[in-house]
């Protein structure tokens, strides 16, 4: 029994350790400072523990093998609960294929979507590109929308850290 709690314990270390370094590295990239700190602060903490146990053990592969699988599922389980949480902005480019795009703009903005029309030529002519800086969390509800009118809408996404101006609002799901 003393063997099985010391694997639970490994596993369920390296899950959490590795879910909290998935969590920190966004907060890193997003200019978090105090909140990738705290979570690293616990994220080290954690691991250092489960290395130690593995270490002390090496004549037992049970342990690696704890350990190991604790790093996958904690992968996963970090990008699930990342996508989640979905901070952050994205700009999202649309080129619709339809010419009546009047409707699909209104309804956008009546979302809460804040939307700029340009122009663009491309191989098959003319065609409208819709510009929309969005919240992360917003993504599905743009892009449900975007297909009901146009299942063929080409969409790129890009992350942004907006700097200053421009429209964020709440989006009414």
């Amino acid at each position: 029994m003393e063997y099985i709690s010391g694997y639970l314990f490994i596993f369920f270390a390296r899950v959490i350790d590795v879910t909290l370094a998935t969590i920190r590295t966004l907060m890193v990239v997003q200019g978090r400072k105090l909140q990738a700190a705290l979570i690293g602060f616990f994220e080290i903490s954690i691991y250092v523990t489960a290395l130690s146990k593995v270490v002390s053990n090496l004549d037992n592969p049970l342990n690696l093998f704890s350990y190991a699988l604790g790093f996958a599922c904690g992968t996963y389980l970090g990008i699930t609960v990342e996508n989640k949480i979905a901070l952050g902005n994205l700009a999202v480019q649309i080129i619709l294929k339809i010419s009546d795009k009047d409707q699909l703009i209104k309804e956008l903005r009546e979302k809460g979507f804040g939307v700029t029309v340009t122009e663009g030529q491309g191989l098959e002519g003319t065609r409208e590109i819709l510009n929309v800086a969005i919240k992360r969390k917003d993504l599905e509800t743009l892009k449900k929308k975007v297909y009901e009118y146009d299942e063929k809408a080409f969409i790129t996404v890009n992350s942004i850290n907006p700097i200053s101006g421009g429209f964020f609002a709440s989006v009414k799901k």
